[in-house]
């Protein structure tokens, strides 16, 4: 390390969700602080998450209602996509949140710092600046968020043909005539059917029996079921062994024998943490087997004032999760004792339809020892659904036997991330699921039709 220190009150590495809020807030209230970024102003979320991704989403779902507009009573003439547009579209949304992002950095006070940094002491980094140069700041308090990235398999010959991820596939250069998906979780399974939607012969290869492994089966089952329907060719329990590109597209022999060619490869077998190259051992920072930051309950890592946070910190990869991990943080830098221990964690896949989850599922409150009881809705009972045409799906509810109260839901159905919130709501307010049963909510809107799945509740 050459030059002066720059000393903050706040230091934080990485501007994902948890730390560019933390470090907005400090700045705003009188600290001085400082936030390297490599080069996602506002983080993955907004750069190649859930933004542009759900920009896509939405794209994918116009098309679907344009298709189907005659089933409404409106006649469309060949409504279709092009590389182009979308790119446009989805280029617009996330340039104009990253705009956002930056002004909102600038007027907090903090001091934005881009280039990437290493550890050459607890709490203090080089930044290599990306306009060329070096600084070194150091913190009071230091905040890893560095976030993580696309999880490559060592499938024999893949790096040589070439592959996309869920970070290079939103350049959309072209729409590809075939395309084969490697790992069926929900990054998987999005892209599967909005490409499907565009127009693409998908096959979607699991290594694992079924796909969504954490969803109980039978939701997992409607979910294949519902992307089979919709063009996606989906092969389980079994691996891809070789990948080599040749004239005419990409080649992939699966551990069954069978061969499939495809314009593109799209691997989405999970994410890594980004923490190779920022010389943890240099703060006495722990990481686990994995790579992730290891933290305690209150975000604290193993070296005096350095705290993680968000997907680093092995937390759940969710932005929503990223920004509770803020709220810890704050707290805890105060002298507070804010703990990560029963969060009550809600999630959406966004397909389409939705498919949102809270609490446990069937098979976890069954491992867990609770005797349950369980309802199931078919969405075509909601009176709304039928309004829309939309009746895809089932809600699937899990009630402790003994309390009455709500351990979790699934629900795969339209607008299913909306109705979610009131489920984990009585949740929170520790309701039986009476209450809920017997709410009087708004005819006709979806999340009426928790008063159908409540009352289906048995015994």
């Amino acid at each position: 390390m050459t030059g002066n220190v720059e000393g903050f009150d706040l230091l934080v590495v990485g501007g994902g969700k948890a730390g560019k809020t933390l470090a907005m807030d400090a700045a705003r209230n009188g600290k001085s602080v400082a936030m390297v970024e490599r080069d996602m102003i506002g983080g993955s979320c907004i750069n190649v998450a859930c933004i542009p991704t759900k920009a896509l989403v939405s794209s994918a779902r116009t098309l679907r209602s344009l298709r189907r507009a005659g089933d409404l009573g409106v006649h469309v003439d060949s409504p279709q996509v092009t590389p182009e547009s979308l790119l446009k579209h989805k280029t617009g949304v996330v340039e104009g949140m990253v705009a956002i992002n930056h002004k909102q950095f600038l007027d907090s006070g903090m001091d934005l710092v881009l280039g990437r940094a290493r550890f050459v002491a607890p709490g203090t980094v080089e930044v290599e600046l990306n306009s060329g140069g070096t600084r070194n700041l150091s913190g009071a308090q230091t905040v890893i968020n560095t976030g993580t990235r696309p999880s490559i398999p060592p499938i024999p010959g893949l790096a040589e043909a070439g592959y996309l991820t869920s970070n290079s596939l939103l350049d959309l250069k072209r729409i590809p005539q075939r395309m084969v998906i490697i790992g069926g979780g929900a990054v998987g399974l999005e892209f599967a059917q909005m490409f499907a939607t565009f127009g693409t012969e998908v096959t979607l290869v699991e290594a694992g029996s079924r796909l969504l492994p954490r969803e109980d089966e039978d939701i997992a089952q409607s979910v294949a079921e519902l992307l089979t329907r919709d063009g996606t060719r989906i092969v389980t329990g079994t691996s891809v062994t070789a990948v080599r590109r040749e004239q005419g597209g990409v080649h992939l022999t699966l551990s069954n024998g069978i061969s499939i060619t495809a314009d593109d490869v799209l691997v989405a077998t999970g994410r890594a943490p980004v923490t190779s190259e920022l010389n943890l051992p240099a703060t006495g920072v722990d990481v686990d087997d994995r790579g992730y930051v290891v933290t305690d309950e209150h975000l604290a890592t193993s070296a005096p004032g350095i705290w993680a946070a968000g997907d680093v910190a092995g937390s759940p990869q969710f932005t929503h999760v990223s920004l509770d991990d803020y709220r810890i943080l704050k707290e805890n830098l105060a002298g507070g004792a804010r703990s990560t221990k029963d969060r009550l964690i809600p999630y959406t896949i966004f397909l389409t339809p939705e498919l949102a989850r809270v609490g446990l599922t069937e098979e976890q409150a069954r491992a867990a020892g609770h005797a349950v009881r369980i309802a199931k809705l078919p969405v075509a009972a909601i009176p709304r659904a039928r309004t829309m045409r939309e009746t895809d799906g089932v809600w699937k509810a899990v009630i402790d036997g003994a309390t009455d109260r709500i351990l979790g839901v699934s629900l795969l159905g339209p607008e299913a991330g909306e109705s979610l919130t009131t489920v984990q709501t009585a949740m929170l307010a520790d309701m039986p699921f009476t209450r809920v049963r017997d709410m009087i909510i708004t005819h006709p809107t979806m999340t009426e039709g928790l008063n159908l799945l409540f009352a289906a509740v048995k015994g």
